[in-house]
């Protein structure tokens, strides 16, 4: 990836996080969700955003009801960045399980502690 799509991708997730910050009692359902990474193609017409959610029961629902209001989203994305981009990207929305993977090494570990004391 080029620093001129690690630098777009950061702008796309400091403004995407905004977003979702701003907006979230009125779209999200109070869902707390973090922009965990975004990776953008080299023409910087698509980006691929990775959500985390906290405290949210059905993640595949949620996913749903964003990319439902992806047009939405974009649309407030471009209020934001159009000084800064020629082309807003096309968003498609993925959930990053990685933090429930690390919590669940965690319990692992604690578990293998516990029957080695």
């Amino acid at each position: 990836m080029s620093i001129r799509q690690e630098k777009f991708g950061k702008v796309l997730q400091k403004e995407l996080a905004d977003i979702f910050q701003h907006n979230r009692s009125s779209m999200f359902e109070n869902a707390f969700i973090t922009v965990s990474g975004v990776s953008v193609s080299p023409d910087l017409g698509y980006a691929k955003v990775y959500l985390s959610f906290l405290q949210v029961n059905n993640k595949e629902e949620l996913l749903n009801m964003i990319i439902l209001q992806s047009k939405e989203i974009r649309h407030e994305l471009a209020g934001k960045i159009r000084k800064q981009a020629r082309v807003i990207p096309a968003l498609q929305f993925f959930i990053d399980d990685s933090l429930d993977y690390v919590f669940k090494m965690e319990k692992v570990f604690e578990e293998i502690k516990k029957k080695e004391n």
